[in-house]
């Protein structure tokens, strides 16, 4: 018999990719049949169809930005939430056929987001290469070894699966260069807070004016909920009709960050809960005074003796 959707993990693959590296980096992941995909929404789809528990994907990357697949994925189809996020440091390998020497490398493939991250190496080391995109870092490798191209930036652990040399190792245009991977499941009850934890959401303004992103973003800041990501997503509407998908410092059972949702709630068309779930980093938000949940709990207290007539 094969095994329950309840016992795999889909993933960005193929076999080799960056992603699978930092699925691996879970301790669940041991115990998990780990099984790659085509695509980000083709990972999540099999989350959705119940084919598998969870699902790892990029979402941010720190020289290139947000990961659009995976955000306008997670803003629409059937609901999903982010339960764990992993950050991984990039570095990449020029992988190639065995007995290729770099003048030979004339052609070379890889994810697009691997593009802008050695673009200045390419420029210095292969100038004269031409680039054209992958499925992922590891299909490219897939590709050279196939002899469609003379070589991939991938990881170098993925030279070993497809055969391959890595002629340059530790390729990176930006020090201590990071991706931002996020473990994706069926909606559930969030995790207990930690005290370190993030909350992702996707909003909808009710209707263009000047000023609506501003509204949407005093929300925040009103609270003193730390903005850690903003971005702009087209909605498929329209020419100016967009989607803003949004990660804070805090849990939702924070009472900051739950009054935060309840005000987007109540100003937004629509807004989409992501989940809560704990930082990678482990950082813990500093404060500003007013916003501790004792604080807020003081108010709530003091309205309702002002509401019964008390002092």
């Amino acid at each position: 018999m094969s095994p329950s959707p309840a016992s795999r993990f889909s993933y960005l693959g193929p076999e080799g990719t960056f992603t699978e590296a930092a699925l691996r980096t879970l301790p669940e992941a041991a115990t998990r049949e780990l099984v790659p995909m085509v695509s980000v929404p083709a990972a999540l789809d099999a989350v959705r169809a119940g084919e598998a528990a969870a699902a790892l994907v990029p979402i941010e990357n720190s020289v290139e930005g947000g990961v659009t697949a995976t955000l306008d994925e997670l803003a629409s189809g059937e609901p999903l939430m982010i339960y764990r996020e992993v950050l991984l440091p990039i570095a990449f390998a020029l992988l190639v056929r065995p007995g290729t020497t770099l003048d030979a490398v004339k052609t070379v493939t890889g994810h697009p987001v691997a593009q802008p991250q050695v673009r200045k190496w390419m420029a210095r080391h292969l100038p004269e290469a031409q680039w054209e995109s992958a499925a992922s870092n590891a299909d490219g490798a897939r590709l050279v070894q196939e002899g469609r191209f003379d070589g991939a930036f991938a990881g170098e652990f993925a030279a070993a699966t497809y055969g391959l040399e890595p002629l340059v190792t530790d390729i990176h245009d930006a020090e201590n260069a990071q991706t931002r991977f996020v473990l994706v499941g069926r909606p559930a009850r969030p995790s207990a807070p930690t005290g370190s934890d993030k909350t992702s959401v996707v909003m909808w303004l009710r209707e263009d004016h000047p000023g609506a992103l501003l509204e949407l973003l005093q929300e925040y800041a009103a609270r003193g909920v730390n903005m850690m990501r903003i971005e702009s997503r087209p909605t498929g509407e329209g020419i100016g009709r967009y989607c803003f998908s949004v990660d804070c410092e805090g849990h939702v059972a924070d009472r900051r960050v739950g009054d935060v949702l309840m005000g987007l709630k109540r100003a937004c068309q629509q807004v989409r809960f992501l989940g809560s779930y704990p930082r990678a980093d482990e950082v813990r938000p500093t404060l500003r005074p007013g916003t501790t949940d004792e604080e807020f709990v003081a108010a709530a207290d003091w309205l309702t003796r002002c509401l019964d007539g008390r002092p």
